[in-house]
């Protein structure tokens, strides 16, 4: 069952009467500290910077496979790994986040994803196996989503949360850093130079985080077991729901960030440069609806944003299922995509915002977290044995319009009812869930 959100919207008092009646961006000015805004800068550069390393096998994905001899699986399971290992971790971090703040988070898993990622540029690249060993470790970076999430949460008030929730989470463009750089900077000095940049950053960002990131004033700091609150929250309907939405919204664009440069090689011959550098166009696209997409929901609610963005991705990918021409039927699909994902994936993190326990906050975007990068881990690996099997990548983009189509009706019956009964029940609470 959802909780009421009686949890997390404070009673009706003298500073919530005084915003009444003004301008709601005044208000909520008003309401943000200007330390809150600064602390998101902060864990929206991190979020990028473990991001860009947690992608650093996808765009040299097409150059493993020719230099290793690998099948079309097998170069899928190498690109996927990082993402399930990501995602799957995201789930105790989470908790951890809860428990420990992100001011200890952060930096520790900054440092942590250091180690993979100089094993994969210095020695880890001979062998698909030292290569999986290594994409097994690199999904530490991936983690970061769920140490943020409660971080910035926490920061701001729940009018506010779904704008910054989604400015958060436009740090998944790391991956577009990854698509830009990797390949160019591999041709240029070698394939260490990326993971050995990369490093670097991380290092800095692990000692900056150190330094001036701060747990908001107030956290609330659960006294139950790991055990006894994962179990709790594995019991909030609002963890299922948001999960399950998170998986095709996030999911899709995890799988599309990983797998494009390889449709694109392999379906349309481009380039391996030029492939990642429409991966690129479209990673950016997403990054920049992401917090749009929270913006929107904290004006009309995510419910409406949700339902938008799987209607677009259901066309889309029919679309793109016929393999049209890339110009420009193929790129206008591909890049609606990646718009609808995006704005997709603020709008689920902004109900979770609103309607998850302050206390469970990070234990549920774990979950939720891990939901999502388990949602990009199979398309990836079905595409490439769809493709082995047929030589034709549209069964595979048919799937995914199926899988959204059953999202959307999802979405506009038992999320949406689910989540009004809940959000009317609580009084004073707006229905921001139309």
């Amino acid at each position: 069952m959802l909780q009421s959100s009686r949890n997390q919207e404070p009673e009706p008092g003298p500073e919530r009467e005084r915003t009444r009646g003004q301008d709601p961006a005044q208000a909520s000015a008003a309401a943000v500290p200007g330390k809150a805004w600064l602390m998101l800068a902060i864990a929206t550069l991190g979020f990028a910077v473990n991001f860009w390393a947690w992608a650093l096998l996808s765009p040299l994905g097409t150059r493993f496979k020719d230099s290793l001899d690998l099948s079309s699986f097998q170069q899928s399971l190498l690109v996927a790994v990082p993402v399930v290992v990501g995602s799957l971790g995201r789930i105790p971090v989470g908790a951890l986040t809860d428990r420990f703040g992100g001011r200890v988070m952060f930096p520790l898993v900054s440092a942590a994803t250091i180690v993979p990622v100089l094993y994969l540029g210095l020695a880890g690249h001979s062998s698909l196996t030292a290569l999986l060993v290594g994409g097994f470790f690199l999904g530490i970076g991936g983690t970061a989503f769920a140490v943020g999430v409660p971080l910035v949460s926490a920061w701001f008030p729940p009018e506010r949360r779904g704008l910054a929730i989604g400015v958060f989470g436009a740090g998944m463009g790391g991956t577009a850093v990854s698509a830009l750089t990797t390949v160019k900077l591999v041709d240029a000095h070698g394939l260490a130079a990326p993971f050995l940049i990369t490093a670097g950053v991380l290092a800095v960002y692990a000692v900056t985080a150190a330094l001036l990131l701060r747990d908001a004033p107030g956290r609330t700091v659960p006294a139950e077991p790991l055990a006894r609150r994962l179990a709790a929250t594995v019991r909030l309907g609002i963890t299922w729901q948001s999960s399950a939405l998170y998986a095709v919204a996030f999911g899709g664009y995890v799988a599309f960030s990983v797998y494009l440069p390889t449709y694109l090689k392999t379906g349309y011959g481009l380039a391996q440069a030029d492939a990642a550098d429409r991966m690129a166009g479209f990673v950016l696209l997403a990054v920049a609806m992401r917090p749009v997409g929270g913006w929107l929901s904290d004006r009309m609610g995510p419910v409406r944003v949700l339902t938008g963005s799987l209607s677009v991705l259901v066309v889309g990918a029919a679309v793109q299922s016929l393999t049209p021409s890339l110009a420009p039927v193929g790129t206008v699909a591909f890049l609606s995509m990646g718009a609808a994902l995006g704005a997709g994936s603020g709008a689920v993190f902004a109900l979770v915002a609103l309607l998850a326990p302050a206390s469970q906050v990070g234990s549920v975007t774990g979950i939720v977290g891990a939901a999502g990068g388990l949602g990009g881990f199979l398309p990836p690996l079905i595409m490439g044995m769809l493709y082995g099997a047929y030589g034709d990548y549209g069964a595979g983009l048919v799937l995914l319009g199926l899988v959204a189509a059953a999202a959307l009706a999802f979405t506009g019956t038992g999320v949406r009812q689910a989540v009004s009964r809940r959000t009317l029940a609580a009084a004073g609470a707006p229905a921001r869930t139309r």
